[in-house]
């Protein structure tokens, strides 16, 4: 720990660690509730992202550009914004360090810094990627280049690869491969590309309902899939990848794939800070009981968004149900009554499986279907695209960030 200290300690009520989909949507929905809350924020970027929309960038459906806006902009009025990061936390003292040295405690505490993207445990990727055909709609700075990569492909091998869970939307690794797919089959390209979906893990989608309509789109874009196939390895020079390859006994191989194109989804990982500190679980997740999302040793603290132990799907549709959650629960404690809201680990992951349809997969735990239309969820339809695209966006500025909680239904405890 660093123990110099810079400045007074800043004594906070309330105090959020992040300032992405679950921090903002969090700040103005407690206002909403009560504008008089002593809030403050820790998060270090000045630049607030909608990512979701970074697939559609990818596929040449979205402008980058609009998928970020400064940090002040969309900060609700009201809150006290520490530009700093969290170098450590503890729980014990309700105290935490900021990377300066300088300490900031609470009364409450809730943690939704997201998770970080671990470019490093590729080899040779982070030295690549962005040039010599590797790209990844993970990142703002390279889901342009997806594109680029896209329409220059006439021809040869496109690998897509997705890491082992859990991650960051665990649809977008193949939206990236059907966008692309689906621009060749237009052009005419298809029948001389090779495309090849990569997956760490044995299925092609974690919820078994959606997988026979996906299935229909592998086969019509003769894409060939990988199972138990981790990408580790990249030479961008070169053109060649490196897969451990793992069979039925689980020993693994390693296999070398040219590309032409590579599509890479880093693997995840909790937030150091996290990691290493008591609020974690044995993987390094943000330990919280799945429906009341507070903190399973330490009741003052709630968690939600991605850096949760929870087993929902990592999306900024789950962040906006949490989000309800999380506001009425710790005001319910703050007054010591009742924490009546819980979450049923509800996730969307709209599938992109071609320029213009969209198969709307919205679900629960345990995979259980949670449609909010009453349509088979099973089918791509043009109307789940416009949502996607156009509704969702303007939805996420316009009423999540500012505390408005349509489409927000939630069940009460018995």
């Amino acid at each position: 720990m660093n123990d110099q200290h810079w400045g007074p300690t800043i004594s906070g009520d309330i105090v959020v660690i992040g300032g992405g989909s679950a921090g903002i949507g969090l700040l103005a929905s407690l206002l909403k509730r009560d504008p008089h809350l002593n809030i403050t924020l820790i998060e270090p970027n000045d630049t607030h992202y909608y990512q979701p929309a970074w697939t559609l960038v990818g596929g040449g459906a979205y402008d980058v550009k609009k998928t970020a806006r400064p940090m002040a902009d969309v900060l609700p009025d009201g809150v006290t914004w520490v530009q700093a990061s969290v170098a450590e936390l503890l729980p014990d003292e309700q105290t935490l360090v900021l990377d300066s040295g300088q300490r900031v405690t609470w009364k409450n505490l809730i943690v939704c810094p997201g998770l970080r993207l671990a470019w490093e445990k590729i080899d040779g990727l982070a030295e690549t990627l962005g040039q010599n055909g590797v790209t990844s709609n993970y990142s703002y700075q390279h889901a342009s280049y997806t594109w680029q990569l896209v329409r220059q492909l006439k021809g040869g091998k496109a690998i897509f690869t997705q890491p082992g869970m859990p991650i960051k939307c665990a649809g977008a690794p193949q939206k990236a491969m059907y966008l692309s797919c689906d621009h060749w089959l237009k052009q005419g390209d298809l029948k001389n590309i090779n495309v090849e979906f990569n997956l760490a893990g044995a299925a092609l989608f974690g919820v078994a309902t959606f997988v026979p309509p996906l299935m229909k789109y592998i086969e019509k874009y003769s894409a060939r899939l990988a199972f138990n196939s981790n990408l580790v390895k990249v030479d961008g020079p070169a053109r060649k990848a490196w897969f451990e390859i793992k069979d039925a006994e689980g020993n693994v191989t390693v296999e070398e794939k040219p590309f032409d194109l590579l599509h890479v989804v880093p693997p995840q990982v909790s937030p150091d800070f996290i990691r290493q500190s008591p609020l974690a679980d044995a993987a390094g997740w943000c330990e919280v009981n799945p429906q009341s999302l507070q903190h399973v040793r330490y009741p003052h603290i709630f968690g939600l968004g991605d850096v949760c132990s929870t087993t929902n799907a990592k999306t900024a549709a789950a962040v906006r149900k949490q989000i309800v959650v999380v506001a009425e629960n710790l005001l319910a404690l703050r007054k010591q009554a009742p924490m009546l809201l819980k979450y049923d680990g509800y996730g969307s992951c709209p599938l992109t499986v071609e320029k213009g349809k969209v198969v709307l997969a919205e679900f629960g735990y345990g995979g259980k279907l949670l449609p909010t239309f009453p349509l088979d969820p099973t089918v791509a339809r043009r109307s789940a695209w416009f949502l996607k695209a156009t509704l969702l966006p303007w939805f996420y500025w316009n009423g999540m960030l500012k505390g408005r909680e349509w489409l927000t239904s939630l069940s009460k405890v018995d």
